[in-house]
């Protein structure tokens, strides 16, 4: 077990190894376990976290502050638009200050062009842990849990075929992350990964680059593809989830908030539609996932998501166990 990681930054998962990854599971399966039995667990006791947040959050926001605060300490929601970020102090300000308060800083920014960059800089200039709450490239906590609940129902991934796909959505243009995330991590423990999307929808080249490379490198395998059928067909694990269009179409972008952009090129994937009849097509225990929150009706039937192939709140429970996984080795430990 690898057991050094006091103050690291967590901003992308390709930035520790695999042993690494290993070691943050298996402290979030003992939290997890000590968490369902009652038992206290103070390893962060008096410490103070400062979360920035530049939109907004259910699952990321809570698992953190909840889980903060399970482990001793106190989280401080800030909403960038109420701090004086929104008058143009730098992120080098910002996180140089914020870490002499305290023992942690994270953040979600997730605007194309924007987030990545900002926590980047944050991180050259504070003194701790910067944790990436999903920027416009990454969003390690999800598929940290993702891979947790993956482990959980089937144990050794070698060979399980786990199908990326891209699903309609109206509610507004998604960052990318999630499934970089996923492409990035899934491959590194032997997985099949089929990665499906129309055309237009693609990730960055050197993404996949990346990907092609881990799984060559752990035993996996890594397929894209524009053919939906070929994505379910024997898949063992479907995560079909809209993301925008950003590699190719910068329509709708700006420095902060989420824009809807509902065009024709949009509206013509309609049928990228998660359904009974195409989860009929995937193996016979095959496991439906999705980050949430899901737009019900465009992305997914009610009857998947609800059905008994679903794991969603089992996944979505794991963010909080992974969250203070993290925290503890990042800002605990040795």
């Amino acid at each position: 077990m690898q057991s050094v990681f006091r103050g690291r930054h967590f901003i992308d998962l390709e930035e520790f190894t695999k042993e690494e990854v290993d070691t943050m599971l298996e402290v979030s399966l003992d939290l997890k376990k000590k968490f369902a039995m009652g038992v206290p667990t103070p390893y962060l006791l008096h410490q103070s976290m400062f979360m920035m947040f530049f939109e907004q959050s259910t699952r990321t926001r809570n698992s953190m502050e909840a889980g903060f605060a399970q482990l001793g300490g106190h989280a401080g929601f800030l909403d960038s638009s109420s701090m004086q970020i929104a008058h143009g102090e730098s992120a080098k300000d910002t996180a140089t200050i914020l870490s002499r308060f305290g023992h942690g800083i994270a953040c979600r920014y997730c605007n194309w062009g924007y987030g990545n960059k900002y926590l980047t800089e944050m991180a050259k200039h504070s003194t701790v842990p910067i944790m990436n709450l999903q920027c416009d490239l990454y969003h390690p906590m999800q598929a940290l849990a993702d891979l947790m609940t993956m482990k959980e129902k089937i144990g050794d991934l070698k060979r399980t075929k786990v199908s990326i796909i891209w699903a309609y959505a109206e509610s507004h243009k998604k960052p990318i992350s999630v499934p970089v995330s996923q492409v990035l991590l899934f491959p590194r423990y032997g997985m099949d990964v089929v990665l499906a999307h129309p055309k237009g929808w693609e990730l960055p080249d050197w993404v996949i680059a990346k990907a092609k490379a881990n799984a060559e490198k752990y035993g996996g395998t890594v397929t894209v593809t524009d053919n939906e059928a070929e994505a379910y067909a024997g898949a063992h694990i479907v995560i079909p989830k809209n993301w925008g269009n950003w590699v190719n179409d910068q329509t709708g972008l700006q420095a902060a908030g989420a824009v809807a952009v509902v065009d024709d090129k949009l509206k013509a994937q309609k049928s990228w539609k998660c359904t009974e009849a195409k989860m009929a097509t995937a193996d016979k225990n095959v496991m439906y996932m999705h980050a949430l929150p899901a737009d019900r009706n465009n992305e997914v039937e009610d009857s998947v998501i609800d059905g008994p192939h679903s794991v969603v709140y089992d996944e979505a429970e794991n963010r909080l166990h992974t969250a203070k996984a993290v925290m503890t080795l990042l800002m605990g430990g040795r």
